[in-house]
Order: C-alpha cells, then sequence, then structure tokens
C-alpha cells in the first residue's frame, strides 16, 4: 500500500520543502521532495498546510480526563491529596472512557505517539492496564503505556492513602506480565511497555531498585515524576538525605533508558550530569504552571545537550491536552526565564514536540519525516484565521498555536481528517466522559 501525502510546506525534521510531499510505503516513509511526486495508491493534499512529523506527548496520566477541574488553586500536594480518594473509586471502565477522550483530543492536536504514565490500580480492580492497550489499539494511536505504582502509604510516611498503594511483589508480577503480553520492541512498533513507579515520595526505594532491574532485565524503558516541586525535594532530604537526582543515582535511575518528568528543580550540576548520562526530561509547561510549581531551565537541558520533550501531563492539571500549546508555551516560558528572546527559537520548540519526545521514549524511529522512518504526520492550516498572511509559517504555528490539526496520520493511516477523528465517534466520546466524570464527582 503506497500514499502520498502533499502540502505546503513539508517539515522533514531536517529540511523545510516549500510545495512538497512525502511518498509513504507500508506505513513508513520511503521518500521526500518536491515536484513531480511517485505514483501512489492513495493520494492526501494538503497545500494549505504546514506537515510535520507527528507529536510525541511523552508524560501523561489519561485517566485523569474524568477528574478535571479538581482543586484548580491548589500546589501539587494539596492537589494530590483531594485526588487521591476520588481516584481510588476507578476502574477498568472509567480507565477506558477516560482514555479513549484524551487519545481522541491528542490525535485532534497532532499527536501520533503518546505515553500514558498509569500508577493507580484500586484494590480489587482489573483490566485496567488492558484498557488502555486496547484503547489505544481501537483509535489507531502509537502507544507506550506506562505500568506505574505506588507503594508507600500514608501509614508507612508516604503521600498516598493506603487504600491506593499495593505490595512490591505484585506490582512487579503484574508489570511483568504486561511486559509479556503487549511489549513490541520492533522498529515501527505500535506498543511498547514501560516501567514507571510513581514518585520519590509514593513508592519505596527498594522497589524503586527492583524496577529498575525488571525493566532491564527486559530491555525495556524507565519513567518516573522527579524534581517537580520544593515539596518533593524536602520530602527526599528530609526522609533519604539525599536530593531527588542524588537519590536517582542510588537507585540506579540514570542513564539513556530513563526519562524523568518535570525536573524543575534542578541546579547546574545536575542539568550537566542528566545531560551526559543522556537521561531524558519531560517538559510540562501548562501542568507546572496550573500547579505553581515552578519552570522547567529547558532552555539550560537543551543547551547542555539532554533530551528534552513535552508532555501534556494528566488532564486534571492541565485540563486539555494539546501538544501544540504546550511547544508554544515552552516557547514562552524559556524566553521568560532566560530574559532573552534567544533562549528557545520556534523550530526548537517543534523539536522539543517531535523529535525531543521521540529521544526520551527512545524512537530513532519517529520524530522525524526521514526516510525509513514512520510515517507519523500532523498536518495544520496556515490559511485559517489565526495564520493566514503570517510570513514565517512554521514559527507562526507556534506563537499561535491551532487548536486541531487539519489532518494526522499514524503508521501511514488517516486517523484524523478535515479536523475530525476517523476512527471513532467524537460525540459518543464527549458523552461518556461527561457521565463517567460525574459518577466519579458523586460517588455513584
Amino acid at each position: 500500500m503506497t500514499l502520498l501525502l502533499r502540502a505546503g510546506l513539508v517539515v522533514t525534521g531536517s529540511q523545510e520543502i516549500e510545495n512538497g510531499w512525502v511518498f509513504i510505503r507500508d506505513g513508513m516513509v520511503a521518500a521526500t521532495g518536491s515536484g513531480p511526486a511517485p505514483h501512489a495508491d492513495e493520494w492526501v493534499n494538503e497545500l494549505n498546510c504546514v506537515a510535520m512529523p507527528g507529536l510525541v506527548n511523552a508524560h501523561d496520566h489519561m485517566y485523569q480526563w474524568a477528574t478535571r477541574g479538581y482543586v484548580t488553586d491548589g500546589t501539587l500536594f494539596e492537589w494530590l491529596r483531594a485526588l487521591y480518594p476520588v481516584w481510588a473509586r476507578i476502574d477498568a471502565g472509567t480507565v477506558r472512557v477516560a482514555a479513549r477522550a484524551a487519545m481522541a483530543r491528542l490525535m485532534l492536536s497532532g499527536c501520533t505517539l503518546s505515553t500514558d504514565h498509569h500508577y493507580v490500580f484500586p484494590h480489587g480492580g482489573h483490566g485496567i492496564f488492558e484498557a488502555l492497550v486496547e484503547t489505544a489499539r481501537e483509535l489507531g494511536l502509537r502507544f507506550h503505556p506506562c505500568r506505574g505504582s505506588m507503594s508507600l502509604g500514608e501509614s508507612q510516611g508516604g503521600l498516598p492513602p493506603d487504600t491506593v498503594v499495593e505490595e512490591d511483589d505484585a506490582i512487579l508480577a503484574h508489570t511483568e506480565l504486561m511486559i509479556k503480553r503487549f511489549h513490541n520492541p520492533k522498529p515501527g512498533s505500535m506498543c511498547r511497555v514501560v516501567v514507571a513507579p510513581c514518585s520519590p515520595f509514593s513508592v519505596t526505594p527498594q522497589l524503586m531498585r527492583d524496577s529498575a532491574e525488571l525493566a532491564r532485565h527486559h530491555r525495556v524503558r524507565l519513567h518516573t515524576h522527579l524534581a517537580e516541586t520544593l515539596d518533593e525535594e524536602r520530602f527526599c532530604v528530609e526522609r533519604f538525605g539525599r536530593r531527588p537526582v542524588e537519590l536517582m543515582e542510588d537507585l540506579g535511575w540514570t542513564g539513556d533508558d530513563v526519562w524523568y518528568a518535570h525536573g524543575i528543580h534542578l541546579n547546574n550540576a545536575e542539568i550537566d550530569r542528566i545531560a551526559e548520562v543522556k537521561t531524558g526530561i519531560a517538559h510540562c509547561p501548562s501542568s507546572n504552571m496550573r500547579l505553581g510549581a515552578g519552570a522547567c531551565r529547558v532552555e539550560h537541558l537543551v543547551r547542555a545537550g539532554a533530551r528534552v520533550g513535552l508532555g501534556v501531563d494528566g488532564s486534571a492539571s492541565n485540563e486539555d491536552a494539546n501538544l501544540a500549546m504546550e511547544a508554544h508555551l515552552a516557547l514562552l516560558l524559556a524566553r521568560v526565564r532566560a530574559s532573552s528572546a534567544q533562549a528557545l527559537d520556534a523550530r526548537g520548540a517543534w523539536r522539543l514536540a517531535t523529535r525531543g519526545g521521540a529521544d526520551c521514549l527512545g524512537r530513532d524511529d519517529c520524530g522525524s519525516l526521514e526516510p525509513g522512518k514512520c510515517a507519523d504526520i500532523a498536518c495544520f492550516r496556515v490559511d485559517d484565521l489565526a495564520h493566514a498572511g503570517i510570513k514565517d509559517p512554521l514559527a507562526g504555528l507556534a506563537l499561535a498555536p491551532p487548536a486541531r490539526a487539519q489532518t494526522v496520520l499514524v503508521n501511514g493511516r488517516v486517523v484524523v481528517r478535515e479536523g475530525r477523528l476517523l476512527t471513532a465517534d467524537e460525540d459518543e466520546i464527549t458523552r461518556d466522559i461527561a457521565a463517567a466524570s460525574r459518577r466519579l464527582a458523586t460517588g455513584d
């Protein structure tokens, strides 16, 4: 099966081709160019669009789509304490509905590859992880589900209530089972499983060590929250006598198979060390601002050579899932932090949203539109009211982020066309998530 996509501007990652095309064969990019194009079985013409690599979401909690709008003025720890009892009521059905909404919104914003850090497994709940994988398969999203975990409950000095924590042995056994069932390491894979204890304040050091050992035994990646707030920093210093990054070093949680969410409160030496060992950082600007957590020093991380991607984070601390908006905010926040318009440019912001996220997730087959890469493409209109006439269309999309993509391809398959999702009914998803959110809010 072959497909040819034409666009007014094709951004491959290394080139910007005016009136360009992407030739796709069997879900992979076969060639790019301009002028006469190869014959294809199917054509997609988006001459009013910029076509770029599909956007990559490097951090999320999709179940939280069912709890948006809670604790709108709280800090992270205040927000978590209020929401843990609500999340204790989730089940596989709730997770499926929330994931459909989160994934649909991501895909409509141009996302083609997403992770999901799911760490809430209420006692007696079954089928939650399976629901995530099945939903991504149904909608056609390339997916890296993280089997998260919490084992350090309030009775042991942790933050989460004991009702939402699990025993270490059960966590490890289930994580290994999910790897064996769903992880596909092959190039072009649509699903790869990640091992992801939640955070230093919600799991034991031993679980962190054992999780790293399990992941490396199966050659899968590792993910956790780190250096998100000063409260977390104080917790680590008081309980472990270590700053968060030092703790990760002690526990074996550094290297090119690891990426952290947030990475806000890092000193210069820690930034250099993260870059040196090639550990990734998922920058989540909307969530960080929503919770007043601070701003990641993204411009310093990029300058140091670190792997940096973007994440929408959980929708309860963002209320949206638009990676174009995250690129926009990353660009502006870097300039605020550095007091310089040169801190991060528009093309650098799009690199974070594409190649940077793919690097964090360990995908050397995604994040650019080069021959041999996955045919994951997002097309954004530049002839609409928000963008028509902008001198530099690519910069214009970063400075005026679009609410929706015009067309999205995943694995060479068109999943969004004319701003509408083709793989599911958006109206049905909207009704279902409204009902699920009401049930959680009332406890029914």
